[in-house]
């Protein structure tokens, strides 16, 4: 049996509070109600999109080193660099492939431009128009292999092999010029590491 301990009473100077009104009770209840929704329901539904950033971010990863051939779209810009191919403004039909191993790394790009972007994209390699040769398919076997490349519609074809002393890359470019004003380019650059 518990023992009940007496009640304290009010202070006799202090008022008594009023009854609540229902219109407070009712705000008071909904301020609250937003309260916990904003404390609990913001970060949950944060996390919740972050978590599926994240989710979508290692499947466009897992997508593009899985993949095994050329995909639609630009090169990153450190590939760019690392393997010298400057891709000229404008450009369309953009697809590239990147392959690696203990011997030597590739990167495999194909687009179409104008006439001025692939002077633009020659002399961004430090060559020439002069420097391609007629008839020239510079590329292999193995890396049109590789690619799916064909170089026997309509040319006229034209290509150069740009040799460089290591560790800067060696590239192999195929020019389709069989429309002058919009040539399709080819490229094939490797590197030793």
């Amino acid at each position: 049996m518990t023992a009940s301990l007496p009640r304290q009473a009010a202070p006799p100077d202090e008022p008594r509070r009023p009854p609540e009104d229902p219109r407070h009770r009712v705000r008071r209840r909904a301020l609250t109600l937003l309260i916990i929704v904003l404390l609990i329901g913001v970060p949950a539904g944060y996390l919740v999109i972050s978590a599926n950033q994240s989710r979508d971010s290692g499947k466009d990863k897992e997508k593009k080193y899985s993949a095994t051939g050329l995909t639609a779209g630009w090169p990153s810009k450190v590939q760019r660099r690392l393997y010298r191919v400057p891709v000229p403004h404008p450009a369309d039909r953009i697809a590239y492939y990147e392959t690696n191993n203990w011997k030597t790394s590739r990167l495999y790009v194909q687009f179409r431009t104008n006439s001025a972007g692939l002077d633009s994209f020659l002399e961004g390699m430090q060559v020439s128009r002069d420097d391609l040769k007629k008839g020239d398919v510079s590329i292999g076997a193995r890396d049109r292999k590789i690619t799916g490349w064909t170089f026997t519609g309509p040319g006229p074809w034209w290509g150069l092999t740009h040799k460089q002393k290591n560790p800067a890359p060696t590239q192999d470019v195929v020019v389709n010029l069989s429309d002058p004003n919009l040539p399709m380019v080819y490229v094939v650059s490797r590197t030793v590491p």
